[in-house]
């Protein structure tokens, strides 16, 4: 795990943020990697980490599993070619079990499967197998997502895995080292309570914004 002191919060934005992180990345010498963003916010800053270390740029659709009475409250997720990751100490809290939230993993499982067909634009996820891949977030809360996307990513038998993110709750963190080969992050700042509130601009983002940040990317990749 690592994190500059040095980094002055907020970021202005996840572009700013997205910049910083790729310079950090490139010190690992990573060759040829696959950059995997999550959608949506997650997108805007992994375009300039692949600008910065080549490489292929796609998105690894995950989805939130939300409390069944507020689905604000995220108790676990998917991520595509996974399969559901639950927080066990929360749902042990709440007196919840895994078959009390099927019918929320299903609706899920089909809001993911909309999504790959909306980014994905029929290409299919570049295979990880011996591969170096970079996870990408704009930040990292309570992790249940990146860990999620992570053991998706890491059945493939990635070469290398990276979990690279601007800012991170430092317990976090510390807990998705178990997950990935690396964890890069900027600031683990000890106040952390959410992400957007180490961004000066946090916009909510739509599909139309992914679809423009991977074209931003394509072109940037095909004037090289």
């Amino acid at each position: 795990m690592s994190g500059d002191p040095g980094v002055r919060l907020p970021f202005a934005g996840r572009a700013e943020a997205g910049v910083l992180l790729g310079e950090r990345l490139s010190a690992l010498g990573l060759e040829d990697p696959i950059v995997l963003a999550l959608p949506r916010g997650g997108v805007e800053v992994a375009v300039p980490v692949a600008v910065r270390l080549g490489g292929v740029l796609d998105v690894l659709v995950s989805r939130k599993i939300g409390h069944p009475a507020n689905p604000e409250f995220g108790v676990g997720a998917v991520a595509e070619g996974g399969e559901p990751v639950f927080d066990e100490g929360v749902l042990a809290r709440l007196g919840l079990t895994e078959e009390d939230l099927a019918h929320v993993v299903e609706a899920e499982r089909a809001e993911l499967a909309r999504r790959v067909e909306v980014y994905r634009r029929e290409r299919r996820l570049p295979a990880p197998g011996g591969r170096n891949v970079v996870v990408v977030d704009d930040g990292l809360a309570t992790g249940v997502t990146a860990r999620a996307a992570l053991r998706a990513v890491g059945a493939g038998r990635p070469g290398r895995l990276v979990l690279a993110v601007p800012v991170a709750a430092p317990e976090t963190a510390r807990a998705m080292r178990t997950e990935a080969d690396e964890v890069v992050t900027l600031a683990t700042p000890p106040d952390f309570y959410a992400v957007g509130q180490w961004y000066r601009r946090f916009d909510q983002l739509g599909d139309a914004d992914v679809l423009d940040l991977l074209d931003t990317w394509a072109r940037a990749r095909d004037s090289v």
